[in-house]
């Protein structure tokens, strides 16, 4: 099977990459291609090289990582996001016949009464989470037999990405700087990897629909931030926590929130990992 994977060089693109490459002939493209690296450069809002790039490569399925996902940005620049998170999807399925799984997130909901299920009313409250819920529609309207997988704060120490909350934290305490973490978002953070499990697992078992999948522990992200600095034997002292509304981020964001997995967990027989199991395999591989 050839897989094409848009956005593959962001931190679930690199563990896709690792998890299905042995089995698949795995095709990477994205924006930008950090140096040393083979993919393909792709802009999915240019939908007549994505067209090309598609006819060229004849792709099986197609995984769609690529997005705008700063929520503030989104929130700043509206129609860049919907250029992006909705046009750009809509080129995907009008170029591609084949399965597509497209990555979603808890963002589609409120955040009121979280965690949520799968067939818990949907009310996004930013504007990513609106571009989100409407890219989730577009892919039904392509094909029944495609696949949405929401996940919520994925994390990973990938080194070529800006957006690791793991990373940020590490080498802010490393460098013995204080840092302020909200206590009062709730989410289920999940490593890539287990992520990207789970997504070949849903491409063998050829599953469709929409599911969750999301890692064991349901904690705040000042917490997260915590059992990150205990692992890493870091200095827990440094992170001041702070409330959603005293950090005034630009967009709203779901406050108890988070992603219940026992729809998937019980269609593949899986358990989620814990955040500690997930940490002490991240440095055990960085210390090898």
């Amino acid at each position: 099977m050839r897989i094409l994977i848009t956005g593959a060089f962001g931190q679930l693109g690199f563990a896709l990459n690792d998890v299905l490459s042995d089995k698949f002939d795995v095709i990477r493209t994205g924006r930008v291609i950090p140096s040393g690296l083979k993919g393909i450069g792709l802009n999915i809002q240019d939908k007549i090289y994505l067209n090309e790039v598609i006819a060229a490569t004849s792709p099986d399925l197609i995984i769609n990582l690529a997005a705008m996902t700063d929520v503030d940005a989104c929130e700043r620049n509206p129609e860049i996001a919907k250029e992006v998170n909705i046009a750009g999807f809509q080129h995907i399925c009008d170029s591609f016949k084949g399965k597509i799984i497209q990555l979603s997130t808890d963002y589609v909901f409120d955040g009121k009464n979280g965690p949520y299920k799968e067939d818990d009313p949907v009310c996004p409250i930013s504007v990513y989470g609106k571009t989100k819920l409407a890219s989730e529609k577009l892919i039904f309207e392509h094909s029944s037999d495609n696949l949405v997988i929401r996940g919520n704060v994925l994390y990973d120490d990938s080194s070529y990405t800006k957006a690791s909350f793991l990373n940020w934290v590490v080498e802010s305490l490393r460098n013995n700087q204080n840092i302020k973490v909200v206590n009062d978002q709730f989410n289920n953070p999940t490593w890539t990897r287990s992520m990207a499990d789970i997504i070949e697992l849903c491409i063998y078992k050829n599953v469709n629909g929409i599911i969750h999948w999301g890692d064991l522990d349901h904690v705040s992200r000042y917490d997260f931030a915590v059992m990150i600095a205990e692992k890493y034997s870091l200095k827990s002292s440094l992170i001041q926590p702070i409330s959603t509304e005293e950090l005034a981020q630009e967009a709203d964001r779901p406050l108890q929130s988070g992603l219940i997995t026992e729809k998937i967990s019980k269609m593949l027989n899986v358990i989620p990992p814990s955040i500690d199991d997930c940490l002490s395999v991240i440095i055990e591989k960085n210390n090898q």
